[in-house]
């Protein structure tokens, strides 16, 4: 049987096992450590499970992962995500569609801090949601932008899908966080822009509010000031290179304990469970990289990756066509699967084919992180509808009637860093 067989068999045997219910990480490391039995021979196969395993644990870029879920979890705890609310409230809430443009501000400076999608949508939720539902917004509007909202949480640095992205392709982590931020803030203004435009299509969407008093306007960003120093410090750092993302995240870590204690809203039992949640947040991820890079050394046992390259290079075809392929494919794989599990399960095979095409590997990682927040929110699973459904007990139908304008935003978004790269690219390139 040839090389390039046995991979396209692993690959459907790997999707086999994930839809039939095992965890994604077990079952890439199965199939991998298989493959590479049957192509290499029993010693070969060992000797490589042994050296990827010590690889990846050992990695120094790996320790980036549970500082900024730390900082992130410390952040959190405290109820950061009401203060943000809060101060945004008070300087916009009295515009039409304001709530809602505030709840996209809050989603988008939280996420700085974050990194998860879920825990942001949840988080925002809690604040928002009550809120607009006593100045009578929509239900599906509330819904949608919250839902939409909370998955700056993987495009914003510091985001755990650029971390994975970096190491299973070996780039920078610093400059995948630093090409983010531009693209973050124009999808919050694209989103910002379809409130506005729901708000005049339908007033009784999303009805003004009061107008809030200037001095309170000013005294609310005393809130939000400790969270903004924080982003500044971490992700300034990074850009002017003062320390390197892993470096940065433990100084992150620092700051949040600083400002979580300072708060007094922060107890001993939320700093154990704080830990917890690190622990068993990082090692989920290890596995899944630990068995992507096992998936990994099988594909380019295989040589399957180079024969793609190779046919897709020979077809008459331009290469935004197959990159138009690969956007269809994600935004499906999106639907099922979440950001982690389906960049680990397609980078080591689309990767290669996207730059052997000449395009920019940190651009296309940008790219691919849009495409997940796109999936998070499409049906027939769209993950942050389900948590922000399962969390308020909100029909889910409602919540997908409100995200479509929004899901809008994101491909537009998509097709602006398509025509215009350099909005990706140009932070990382002064670093």
């Amino acid at each position: 049987m040839r090389p390039e067989t046995v991979g396209i068999a692993g690959i459907v045997l790997m999707l086999v096992f994930m839809f039939g219910g095992m965890w994604v990480g077990l079952a890439m490391a199965l199939v991998g450590f298989a493959g590479c039995v049957f192509l290499g021979g029993m010693d070969k196969a060992l000797l490589m499970l042994g050296g990827t395993v010590y690889h990846t644990l050992s990695s120094y870029t790996l320790t980036v992962i549970p500082m900024f879920v730390l900082m992130s979890t410390f952040i959190a705890r405290i109820g950061i995500s009401s203060d943000l609310f809060a101060a945004a409230h008070k300087w916009l809430g009295h515009i039409r569609g304001g709530i809602a443009i505030a709840t996209i501000f809050a989603c988008a400076i939280f996420a700085a801090i974050c990194g998860s999608s879920f825990a942001e949508t949840l988080a925002i939720a809690k604040v928002a949601l009550p809120e607009m539902r006593k100045r009578g917004y929509s239900e599906a509007l509330s819904c949608g932008c919250v839902a939409c909202g909370g998955t700056l949480g993987i495009l914003i640095p510091p985001s755990l899908g650029f971390v994975a992205y970096a190491m299973l392709t070996e780039q920078s982590v610093g400059h995948l966080f630093m090409a983010g931020v531009l693209p973050g803030i124009l999808l919050s203004a694209l989103f910002i822009v379809c409130i506005m435009v729901i708000s005049y299509i339908d007033p009784k969407a999303a009805p003004p509010g009061e107008k809030t008093p200037f001095r309170e306007k000013i005294l609310s960003l005393r809130l939000t000031g400790p969270a903004l120093i924080l982003i500044l410090l971490v992700l300034g750092g990074i850009y002017v290179g003062i320390f390197t993302p892993t470096e940065a995240g433990a100084i992150g870590v620092c700051g949040a304990f600083f400002i979580a204690l300072v708060s007094k809203r922060f107890t001993w039992q939320n700093f154990v469970e704080s830990l917890w949640d690190t622990v068993q947040t990082t090692g989920s991820i290890i596995v899944l990289l630990v068995g992507a890079y096992v998936f990994s050394k099988f594909m380019n046992l295989s040589n399957l990756p180079n024969v793609m390259c190779d046919f897709i290079g020979g077809l008459a075809i331009s290469k935004y066509m197959v990159f138009a392929v690969v956007v269809i494919i994600y935004l499906i794989i999106g639907m099922f699967m979440d950001i982690l599990s389906a960049i680990v399960v397609t980078v080591p095979i689309i990767y290669p084919v996207m730059v052997s095409l000449g395009f920019d590997p940190i651009w296309f990682g940008v790219i691919v992180v849009l495409l997940m927040e796109a999936g998070l929110v499409t049906p027939p699973v769209g993950m942050n509808v389900f948590v922000l459904s399962s969390s308020t007990s909100t029909p889910m139908n409602t919540i997908f009637r409100g995200v479509w304008p929004f899901v809008a935003a994101i491909v537009l978004c998509i097709v602006i860093l398509a025509l215009f790269p350099q909005i990706a690219l140009f932070l990382p390139s002064h670093m």
